[in-house]
């Protein structure tokens, strides 16, 4: 059995730092949070005519630190990385349509972008694994050690570099709803298929594979305990980068949005850590892939969209951006009754 200690013994920069970052968490701030949630029962309109929306805004108000919170910065960051798995023939498409994707991110020329600029917001597709895939999971580990910090080092970095007030989270690889099903199996329990969904598209034949390759996965490392060594074994560079990347956000006292299935199965081991791990963050949409659902119940999540999406890339957590912003200013720019009539 692999306990904390062992992974730590394993020489990990990135394991340690994960391990102590998640073990400081810093705390919203209440005050805000408390007076735009006073402010709302008070706004010029019919009490709790728009109260999952009045929700959000203190929920970015204590986390942006201000009673008067808002969107103007928003920026994403989309992580790509190619999967070892694949050749278990558990996607539609093959392994080159990730580097293909990375150059559409970085030309502006894809669904994500066109997203972003209606919502205004940046967009930073970084390279963790392109060209060079993880272990396949069936057989060896998704990552070494090293391999492992490198991924947590490109997360941090990232969230350093940022002018943002609103974070979202996206991702990109050939064969990663497998990844993701591998660890929200192994760290959720239960019967692997509820777990495992079409992905990509593939049909039957290609399901079944599928769940076959995320049982031998979870096989291989039976007796494992330690969340991050669950990472480090089934994962991928983009899962484990955007998990440091949640952890980074939160010593911003930065909000996130977290996008569909592969996003929440990276925040998943960060929970099983520390169950406040992800209270910064927002779920922008349930996908389609009915782990997610499953995964997002699990969590204690409420997804602000539910539209059947599942075209990853951080997408669905963009469409949601509007929303929120609307929230903060539906909060900052409304009076309150006696504002208004006093």
């Amino acid at each position: 059995m692999t306990d904390a200690t062992d992974a730590d013994t394993a020489a990990s920069t990135g394991v340690r730092w994960l391990r102590d970052a998640v073990s400081t968490l810093p705390s919203r701030d209440d005050a805000s949070y408390d007076a735009v949630t006073e402010r709302a029962a008070n706004i010029l309109r019919p009490a709790g005519a728009l109260a999952r929306l009045d929700e959000v805004a203190a929920w970015a108000a204590g986390w942006q630190r201000t009673a008067r919170p808002a969107v103007r910065r928003p920026a994403a960051l989309i992580f790509a990385a190619d999967h070892g798995v694949t050749a278990a023939g558990v996607s539609k498409y093959p392994t080159d349509v990730t580097g293909a994707m990375l150059t559409a991110y970085r030309a502006g020329k894809s669904t994500i972008t066109a997203f972003a600029a209606v919502a205004g917001a940046s967009v930073d597709a970084i390279d963790v694994g392109v060209g060079r895939p993880s272990g396949d999971i069936r057989y060896e580990s998704a990552m070494s050690a090293a391999r492992f910090d490198g991924a947590v080092d490109a997360g941090r970095n990232a969230v350093d570099g940022l002018d943002a007030d609103l974070l979202v989270l996206g991702e990109m690889g050939i064969g990663n709803t497998t990844a993701a099903a591998a660890v929200a199996a192994a760290l959720g329990g239960g019967e692997v298929a509820a777990w495992v969904g079409r992905g990509t598209g593939v049909d039957d034949e290609g399901l079944l594979r599928k769940r076959e390759a995320v049982r031998e996965a979870i096989g291989r490392i039976a007796g494992v305990v330690d969340p991050l060594e669950v990472l480090r074994e089934l994962g991928g560079m983009e899962l484990v980068a955007m998990a440091a990347a949640i952890v980074a956000a939160r010593h911003r006292q930065l909000p996130v949005v977290i996008d569909g299935y592969v996003v929440t199965s990276a925040a998943m081991p960060l929970v099983s850590m520390n169950a406040a791990a992800i209270d910064h963050c927002l779920v922008g949409h349930c996908s389609a892939e009915p782990g997610h659902r499953r995964l997002l119940e699990r969590l204690g999540k409420q997804p602000l969209l539910d539209l059947d999406m599942r075209l990853g890339e951080g997408s669905g957590a963009m469409a949601a951006v509007p929303l929120i912003a609307m929230a903060c200013a539906g909060i900052t720019e409304v009076p309150t009754f006696g504002e208004w009539f006093g």
